[in-house]
């Protein structure tokens, strides 16, 4: 029996890794003969209707990784320059769910969106100026500076690439899909260290 929710790591031809996506969606690409090659582990293998000249019934496995034709030369060359959107799902997934401040794991709840320079300093509201902060800690920091409140920042906050960014997006994370993605990681990403933890 396979587990349908777990999601496909799309890549385009070249293997650059572009998005997540469900069973159904891969199997429509499948479907329309999108698929180039998949790799990585068998997910599922599914099968279709009885065709009526072969009496043959379809199947279609999906891999853990599907590569899909094409790829938009636009695309990895905006790449270069991408800026993922900031929520605080990826933020505190980028940080661990560790606050920045006092290094205490906590849930997503007990967690908030923390301004190294303060929106009122001039601070703004981007990746490389924000940390994840137990409500506690941002409380007490307040409208000043780490250094005006004497607490030490524990990481320096950084902007993930788009494959960084499609790891902490993720939900459930097959071993293959997490080296496949920490392959385009920029070699000095902090995320090196929190994979290898992940993956034991």
């Amino acid at each position: 029996m396979y587990d349908l929710t777990q999601e496909v790591l799309r890549t385009d031809a070249a293997g650059m890794p572009l998005e997540w996506i469900d069973y159904q969606d891969a199997v429509r690409l499948y479907h329309l003969e999108q698929v180039a090659y998949g790799y990585g582990s068998l997910l599922y293998r599914l099968h279709g209707g009885i065709c009526a000249k072969t009496g043959r019934r379809s199947v279609i496995e999906v891999k853990s990784i599907i590569a899909t034709y094409g790829s938009n030369h636009a695309l990895s060359k905006a790449r270069e320059h991408y800026v993922p959107p900031l929520n605080n799902h990826t933020l505190f997934k980028r940080d661990g769910h560790l606050c920045m401040y006092c290094g205490k794991r906590f849930s997503s709840s007990e967690l908030s969106r923390e301004h190294v320079t303060p929106l009122s300093r001039g601070g703004t509201d981007k990746w490389n100026n924000v940390v994840t902060a137990c409500k506690r800690c941002n409380n007490h920091k307040a409208g000043r500076t780490p250094e005006e409140a004497r607490m030490q920042l524990l990481a320096i906050p950084f902007t993930p690439n788009h494959a960084e960014y499609i790891f902490l997006k993720g939900r459930r994370i097959l071993a293959d899909q997490m080296e496949f993605l920490k392959a385009h990681f920029p070699r000095s990403s902090p995320l090196h260290r929190r994979v290898q933890q992940l993956l034991g």
